[in-house]
């Protein structure tokens, strides 16, 4: 099983920028879609972007669209998330989940999960 380790969230003002790492580690022997999501509070967790274990299809939520940018680096086991134009409702802890190969929509067919990393947007 992978293990995920979400780094970069942080507090930052309205119209910033931030970048967030997904590293995993564990029995890589093929590529694994990965996934990002986010829970407001008092929200239910949703999806944001993800990207399929070859880097040849990427998706969006209508949210984020224009404004986030997912991408991956196989050889070193990370994916990363860079948001531009963070806005207030952007706020929410962020976490990278993975599936072997392709995103899919459903949450629970995603296998792992790293801790989440705090993305707060607030002058």
């Amino acid at each position: 099983q992978l293990q995920l380790v979400e780094s970069g969230g942080g507090l930052v003002q309205p119209g910033g920028s931030l970048r967030l790492s997904c590293a995993y580690s564990g029995i890589v022997l093929d590529y694994y879609a990965i996934g990002w999501f986010r829970q407001a509070p008092g929200k239910e967790r949703e999806g944001v972007s993800c990207i399929s274990g070859s880097g040849s299809s990427l998706y969006y939520a209508d949210s984020v669209k224009g404004r986030f940018t997912i991408s991956r680096d196989n050889a070193k086991n990370t994916v990363y998330l860079q948001m531009n134009s963070l806005k207030p409702e952007d706020t929410a802890v962020y976490y990278c989940a993975a599936r072997r190969f392709r995103c899919v929509q459903s949450q629970n067919d995603y296998n792992s999960w790293g801790q989440g990393t705090q993305v707060t947007v607030s002058s």
